[in-house]
């Protein structure tokens, strides 16, 4: 993750409530994995630069993501800041209980990214047909690509990240990778608490290759699709995980939920 791709993703931060705004701004980088654990973020003079607060706003912030447990900063010549945040393992009860809390928030967040992303994946792809992409589109664009058609499971939601975004920087749009950036945020506590299923890492590596090769190929109905097929698929599998399971009701034999027969009264003679 350059420089580059945190000014578009991240954009300036309001000057209201800055040192909430960059703890926040800051918080999405670690959680979407893009500055993965162990990796530093850029030195404090351009970080500040990129999300537009002063140098002390900044340390202010940093130091509460160090005391949370997130960051550590080390002196010296190869110091910084650090991303010490592990990932939590997945949690299927975990998804559910965060789903129930407010289940159209789910749907909301899906129908978000939907358009989003379907839009940023059009738009870049009406740019390669139209030859008004950048020179790096193509290399960058594969480059993501393989990394996450090659990751592993335990740094496949990061790579996923790192692709679905792309999209959206390729575009120059830096509103619509934010967009893009705030809809992948709003789902990712519930992804990062699924299981990644080794079955659906060969599956998705074939739809993400179809996304890649229609806009590529300067198609932007085809990527739409493309992308809109993919994150059906997303959600379904969300919607899988969630489900509370019904227990099927016991049925009482006829004998026993019929009513007894009434004796009969003997005849009088």
């Amino acid at each position: 993750m350059t420089d580059a791709d945190l000014a578009a993703l991240l954009g300036p931060v309001r000057a209201g409530n800055a040192f909430e705004e960059t703890v926040e701004r800051l918080l999405t980088v670690i959680k979407l994995g893009l500055v993965a654990e162990g990796n530093r973020f850029p030195p404090e003079r351009e970080l500040a630069r990129l999300l537009g607060v002063s140098r002390l706003t900044l340390r202010e912030a940093i130091r509460a993501l160090q005391q949370a447990g997130y960051v550590e900063s080390r002196r010296g010549r190869f110091g910084g800041t650090f991303v010490t945040y592990t990932r939590p393992a997945p949690d299927p009860r975990e998804v559910r209980r965060i789903a129930l809390e407010d289940s159209g928030k789910l749907t909301d967040a899906l129908t978000f990214r939907l358009v989003v992303e379907t839009g940023a994946a059009e738009v870049l792809a009406a740019q390669v047909r139209d030859g008004t992409d950048g020179e790096l589109s193509r290399a960058t664009l594969l480059a993501r690509l393989d990394d996450l058609n090659n990751a592993t499971p335990g740094d496949y939601r990061r790579l996923d990240t790192l692709f679905h975004l792309c999209i959206a920087e390729l575009t120059g749009s830096s509103l619509l990778a934010a967009a893009c950036t705030d809809a992948r945020m709003r789902l990712n506590d519930l992804l990062n608490a699924i299981p990644v299923l080794q079955h659906n890492i060969h599956h998705t590596a074939e739809q993400h290759t179809a996304i890649a090769v229609a806009i590529l190929a300067g198609d932007a109905e085809r990527a739409r699709v493309a992308v809109a097929e993919h994150l059906d698929g997303t959600a379904a599998l969300l919607r899988g995980f969630l489900a509370t399971p019904v227990q099927p009701r016991l049925r009482m034999p006829a004998a026993a939920t019929e009513p007894a027969a009434r004796p009969r009264r003997a005849r009088r003679a």
